[in-house]
C-alpha cells in the first residue's frame, strides 16, 4: 500500500496473513496497521489501540449510511477495548463493536466477509 503513496486499497479484501508488523491482502504486502472498510482498506499510522478515535476513523464514519453495521476492533497482541467516547461514537453511527486481540479479529473479519456482512475493522499490528 505504500508503494501507492496514497495508503488506500479500493475494494473489500480478505486478509491473507498477519504478523512480523504487518498484512498481506490483495495480493501486497503492508507493513503498519489497517482500517479495513466496504469502500477499501485505509493505512493507519496508530500502533497502539488506545491511538483509535474518532479522528482516526473518519473514512469509517464517511461510509455511506448502513454501509457497515459491525466494526471488529484488533487491538493488537491483547484485548483492548476502544474507549468509552469512541464506543458512544460508534453507537450513535449506529455500529456495533467488537474487540479481540488481532489474530482473531483477522479471522472474524474473514468469516464476515466471506458471509457478505456489513463489516469493517481495524487491525492494529503485531
Amino acid at each position: 500500500m505504500a508503494e501507492q503513496g496514497r495508503g488506500f486499497v479500493p475494494g473489500r479484501h480478505r486478509i491473507e496473513t498477519y504478523g512480523g508488523g504487518g498484512f498481506r491482502f490483495a495480493e501486497m504486502s503492508h507493513r503498519g496497521s489497517l482500517l479495513a472498510l466496504p469502500s477499501g482498506i485505509h493505512a493507519l499510522e496508530a500502533v497502539a489501540a488506545a491511538e483509535i478515535d474518532e479522528a482516526t476513523l473518519a473514512p469509517l464514519f464517511d461510509e455511506s449510511a448502513g454501509a457497515v453495521e459491525l466494526l471488529i476492533f484488533g487491538s493488537g497482541a491483547n484485548l483492548r477495548p476502544p474507549s468509552p467516547a469512541l464506543r458512544a461514537r460508534l453507537k450513535q453511527a449506529g455500529i456495533m463493536v467488537e474487540a479481540m486481540a488481532t489474530g482473531a479479529a483477522v479471522r472474524t473479519y474473514n468469516m464476515l466477509l466471506d458471509e457478505d456482512r456489513r463489516v469493517a475493522a481495524v487491525l492494529i499490528v503485531v
